[in-house]
């Protein structure tokens, strides 16, 4: 549901609108043509690439490439870095998001090295979206806890705020409600402190799917009410139209709300009829049916039905069409037209399994069955209701693993932050037992002085036992530091693993359970499983992303070990980077999707191509690296 309410809410242009920003444009360009290369140019730049980005991404493009080449040539980072960021975020306007990571990567290589917290974090945020939408929720994830922790150092807190809701979104998509909301309420609190009205919806927007989500009706209804009440004081129609038809929707099987949800119903199919919008129109035609269901309207529901269902073939809308199939079968079973209602829902099954719908099945499965206890086939309705349990029991299934890895999560994170608190408290002692160094010194100075007054015999030895006592300490120290920084690493190697590990596998089976139990998402997630898809296909488009950063953990690990052979393959630096992080032949296997026997292979090929001994073992080399 959330998915879906963010891909109706489109915000609407009028052609006066278009008319005076393209009299903008036009000024701005004739500007330029007169522009020195200057600060001020970089200025018309910005300013063109603003007005351009929505509604021509082309010469966004060429705009935020002109910002570039004048940074280059005035020899100004600023210009050049946000340049980069530009042509990055255009890149991502046009679903391009191998281009869109390359110049991200840029910009934020440009502000790490002069420490800008801020720029850091929106361009890492950026980088979490486009994961987002590609379906890589783990690393989507990754990226918004590197955000987070920037914007915090910056203190901007409008940035954390929108890092939670960003959080809580894919914990809502990965089915952990429970974080979802947690990260949800805490970035509401901010924004409302902040008095961010807008922010503040559309954050209220994730808890209120969260809450139907976990069938907590009524807190989805509260939250949804107040959202309703900004659209309408913000005149946005398209928005409002979406959340009324919503509302009305968790409101249906409550009659003591007959009249407010009807009363919603009306307004919402007005408003979708006003916008000449068919999806809206559908939807709110589609709960207006729902709703005379409820109150034995059967009929007149059935008109209702068939229109919907007119309207869907015209339009070649498969996914609402068996949605409407299916709600047209269950009005035909209550107006006792048994054989009417078989045909329509074994239609519905057929365009179910043709379209790979899986979360329509089990209603469908349930309804047949019902209809041919009926008519007094008991052989059919058995089979159809064994069917459904099993697809039931599927959802049960997934339902209650969803809830063991919201555990194992919950209990990862706690983990993690023990042992960076750890950690820290492991810095303060240092820092404690250097102030106590420190005043040790003082005070054995002082002693020194009063000693040398009393014997200045002793004086030499006693300054020498001082010095060897400062260097096994200093030693000591550094011990401790080279330690903590040992920890670390192992940390970030730890976390680029557990991104890195059948992240496929697992998001895959996440988007296809996650349509199975929300038929309104098809649309939008068969697209995105498409993309997956075809992401996966390409075998090694994301290892130079990961080669960067497993280099930084590792101590420049790939250039080290081409200085060994340099003619070593990029496949067989992935084998080496696999062993260096302890993974087993059974593992690396799953990752390459390869047999555990081609693996073993390439171990054998990559230690001639090493020249080790045969005595030598590679892992044990590898980690001396």
């Amino acid at each position: 549901m959330f998915l879906r309410v963010f891909i109706l809410i489109i915000c609407l242009s009028s052609s006066h609108i278009f008319a005076q920003r393209q009299e903008k444009i036009d000024s701005l360009k004739k500007k330029l043509t007169t522009s020195k290369m200057d600060i001020e140019r970089f200025h018309l730049l910005n300013h063109l690439w603003k007005e351009t980005i929505n509604n021509n991404i082309a010469d966004a493009v060429t705009y935020s490439e002109s910002m570039i080449e004048l940074g280059q040539a005035l020899k100004i980072d600023t210009i050049l870095s946000f340049g980069l960021e530009r042509k990055a975020t255009a890149y991502a306007y046009m679903n391009n998001f191998d281009s869109s990571g390359v110049y991200f990567r840029k910009a934020l290589k440009m502000y790490d090295l002069k420490n800008d917290y801020n720029k850091k974090a929106s361009v890492l945020r950026n980088l979490g979206q486009d994961h987002n939408i590609l379906g890589n929720l783990d690393s989507a994830f990754y990226y918004y806890e590197l955000s987070g922790k920037n914007y915090k150092l910056d203190n901007d807190i409008e940035g954390v705020a929108d890092i939670y809701n960003s959080k809580a979104v894919v914990y809502l998509q990965k089915g952990y409600y429970n974080l979802a909301l947690e990260n949800a309420t805490k970035s509401e609190k901010m924004y409302s402190d902040l008095n961010l009205d807008k922010d503040l919806n559309q954050n209220r927007m994730v808890i209120a799917s969260t809450y139907a989500s976990m069938k907590d009706t009524l807190n989805a209804i509260d939250y949804y009410k107040k959202i309703i009440e900004y659209f309408k004081s913000q005149n946005q129609k398209r928005q409002l139209c979406v959340s009324m038809t919503i509302l009305a929707g968790l409101q249906i099987s409550n009659q003591s709300l007959n009249s407010e949800t009807e009363k919603l119903i009306s307004e919402s199919i007005a408003i979708s009829e006003e916008l000449k919008a068919p999806s809206l129109i559908d939807n709110a035609y589609t709960k207006y049916g729902n709703f005379l269901y409820k109150n034995g309207d059967f009929e007149k529901a059935k008109q209702v039905q068939l229109k919907i269902i007119a309207d869907e073939i015209k339009r070649e809308e498969y996914f609402t069409l068996t949605i409407s199939k299916t709600d047209l079968g269950r009005s035909l079973i209550a107006l006792k037209y048994y054989s009417q209602a078989i045909n329509h829902l074994n239609e519905a099954k057929a365009l179910a399994e043709k379209y790979d719908i899986i979360s329509a099945l089990p209603p469908i499965n349930k309804l047949l069955s019902e209809s041919y206890l009926e008519i007094g086939n008991y052989e059919k309705s058995l089979a159809y209701f064994k069917d459904y349990k099993i697809e039931e029991d599927k959802v049960n299934g997934k339902e209650s693993q969803n809830r063991f890895s919201e555990l194992q999560t919950i209990y990862e994170t706690e983990k993690k932050e023990a042992e960076i608190a750890l950690q820290e408290e492991e810095i303060k002692t240092l820092n404690a037992q250097a102030e106590n160094d420190k005043l040790t010194k003082t005070l054995y100075g002082i002693g020194m002085f009063s000693f040398l007054a009393i014997a200045s015999l002793l004086y030499f030895s006693f300054k020498q036992r001082l010095k060897k006592n400062r260097i096994e300490r200093e030693k000591q120290e550094e011990i401790y530091k080279q330690e903590i920084a040992f920890k670390k690493k192992e940390l970030t190697s730890q976390t680029l693993h557990l991104v890195q590990k059948n992240t496929f596998i697992q998001e895959l089976k996440e988007n296809l359970e996650k349509i199975k139990q929300s038929p309104e998402l098809f649309k939008v997630e068969f697209r995105r499983l498409v993309m997956l898809l075809k992401k996966e296909s390409a075998e090694d488009k994301d290892w130079e992303v990961f080669k960067s950063y497993f280099s930084e953990v590792h101590n420049d690990f790939d250039n080290k070990i081409k200085s060994i052979a340099n003619d070593i393959t990029e496949k067989e630096i992935r084998l080496a980077s696999f062993l260096r992080m302890n993974l087993s032949t059974k593992e690396i296997a799953s990752m390459i999707n390869v047999l555990p026997d081609s693996v073993l292979k390439s171990k054998y090929r990559l230690k001639k191509k090493l020249q080790l001994d045969k005595e030598e073992d590679l892992t044990q080399f590898l980690n001396t690296l």
